[in-house]
């Protein structure tokens, strides 16, 4: 089951009295993308979501709610939406089952399964797979955010771009990076890429922090320009660790 996620958006940025035009120039979409996320005719890219969370000033946590995850709240389905669900297998503290499994899905082919967090979660654990030709960010920018991020390819294969590096990930290849630096996921294949990502945010950065580094990038010319993103990745991970809720 999907939700409506472009109808909330529009709700907060109707609430901040702000105009259309002025949310799209500041993000850096075109006002018909934005409008045709809004009226759901179209799914925002990874890269376009974490810029919309930033300059609202939320975070998806918030307009979502806390809830369990067999409510999939807004924006969010469950992995079998549509399976009968048996008593037996409902999901706990320390077992998230397949079902309950809280399921966002992008533009371009992007998906995020949010696997089990405990109590005292450190790291956000996900399913991350991308389509073929799907990537990160449709508008060919880089995003960074104040974490870390970890991963391991199981299926396809994988182009990792990071600042001015490029790495082509196979199966059984992982990573490790500071995702403050900027950086794009591409699947260049035919096929499905499919791993598993841990990210763990960092609570020594600031946006203030990233916005001074976008503000030195600002100064190293176009190639730089390419390489601007919003700062609040992290938020969209935060709602899905609240999707936990209290199961009984």
């Amino acid at each position: 089951m999907q939700f409506d996620l472009g109808s909330e958006l529009r709700k907060v940025r109707e609430a901040r009295k702000l105009s259309l035009r002025a949310v799209a120039s500041a993000v850096g979409v075109s006002a018909s993308l934005l409008s045709q996320v809004e009226t759901g005719k179209t799914q925002p890219s990874v890269s376009t979501l974490y810029a919309l969370v930033n300059f609202l000033g939320i975070s998806l946590d918030s307009l979502m709610g806390h809830g369990p995850a067999t409510s999939a709240p807004f924006g969010l389905g469950s992995a079998d939406d549509d399976q009968p669900r048996d008593p037996s297998r409902r999901s706990d503290h320390v077992v998230q089952r397949r079902e309950d499994n809280p399921v966002i899905e992008m533009e371009n082919g992007v998906t995020w399964e949010r696997l089990s967090v405990g109590e005292s979660a450190i790291a956000d654990p996900l399913i991350v797979t991308y389509q073929p030709q799907g990537s990160s960010s449709v508008e060919g920018k880089m995003m960074r955010h104040a974490a870390t991020e970890y991963g391991v390819l199981l299926e396809g294969k994988l182009t990792l771009r990071i600042e001015f590096d490029r790495y082509e990930l196979e199966p059984g290849d992982s990573f490790c990076f500071d995702a403050i630096k900027p950086h794009m996921y591409v699947n260049e294949g035919d096929v499905p890429a499919r791993g598993i990502w841990f990210v763990i945010a960092r609570k020594d950065v600031t946006i203030e922090s990233l916005d001074e580094l976008d503000h030195d990038h600002d100064h190293a010319g176009d190639a730089a320009e390419q390489m601007k993103a919003p700062a609040s990745a992290v938020d969209v991970l935060q709602v899905m660790r609240g999707l936990r809720g209290d199961r009984s």
